[in-house]
């Protein structure tokens, strides 16, 4: 292959790649804003074909439908691969795992009736809202939240334990107390009734009949109302020493990497956060 044929392939590759990953450029956002109507148009029909008094009359206009979608994406999602210069790192990426993941249960439904209700996982899609609306600096702020729940893990982790261990001993007393005549028929459902207690859910479906065990149940649910704001001071209180270490975020951009298709690079940036390949200067210089 010649020279001047190789520049003219990475060109046409480079052009679809800023029209199908770049939301910067006129005719890149115009492509992202159309596919988000497109996803949110997919997922309605998947769910009116639910609906028996839409989805039996109109079945076979919904279906059809919903395989013009299942086409269209697919295209879609093949021409991102064919764009990215490593296929193999967007096909492993969120978004090229989620792009995969919406397209597949159409044509399993080929074999397994009823798994195309599982298209409604296209909404997850919709995440790219964010880099379209320009609401990718956001994500710098989720940062600090999983930074946060990350460094609440342990704490959450032996609070959870001993929330498991108060419920198998309130229950297994209750199993004592009430007995199988008042329909706590076995531990394990003794103890589905003290988590339903605890957390002050109460479904009612069991309840206690003697005053001893009224008298249990009226703590748990006083115990109940404190616990549940054990785990919320825990995140607070980690998330407010995230924001104190990091007081200033940094904004990121909507560059998207030619390599895996990886996004979210500052302007300056020159090689990907993801994949570490060069990232493209003519995509920067136009931002």
């Amino acid at each position: 292959m010649s020279r001047a044929e190789e520049s003219a392939g990475t060109g046409w590759r480079r052009r679809l790649h800023e029209i199908i990953f770049e939301a910067d450029t006129p005719v890149g956002k115009a492509f992202d804003i159309i596919l988000l109507w497109a996803i949110l148009l997919s997922v309605l029909a998947v769910m009116l074909e639910s609906v028996p008094t839409i989805g039996q009359p109109y079945q076979r206009i919904l279906r059809i439908v919903e395989w013009v979608f299942t086409v269209l994406f697919t295209l879609e999602y093949l021409l991102r691969l064919l764009t990215v210069r490593v296929a193999w790192r967007y096909a492993v990426s969120f978004y090229g795992l989620v792009d995969l993941l919406a397209i597949i249960p159409t044509y399993l439904s080929l074999a397994l009736a009823g798994s195309h209700y599982f298209l409604v996982i296209r909404i997850l899609r919709l995440l790219r809202v964010f880099r379209v609306f320009k609401l990718v600096r956001y994500t710098s702020e989720a940062q600090i939240l999983l930074t946060a729940l990350r460094a609440s893990r342990p704490k959450i982790t032996v609070f959870l334990g001993t929330v498991l261990t108060m419920v198998v001993v309130i229950g297994s007393l209750m199993y004592i107390i009430e007995g199988e005549e008042h329909g706590f028929t076995s531990i394990p459902k003794s103890i589905y009734w003290a988590i339903v207690t605890l957390t002050t859910v109460g479904y009612g479906d069991i309840t206690p009949q003697t005053a001893f065990g009224q008298f249990l149940s009226a703590l748990v649910m006083i115990t109940g109302y404190g616990i549940i704001a054990v785990p919320t001071g825990i995140v607070s209180a980690e998330l407010a020493q995230a924001m104190r270490a990091h007081p200033n975020t940094i904004e990121n951009f909507t560059r998207s990497c030619t390599s895996c298709g990886g996004e979210g690079h500052d302007p300056d940036a020159v090689y990907c956060k993801h994949c570490a390949a060069a990232l493209d200067s003519s995509a920067s210089s136009e931002t």
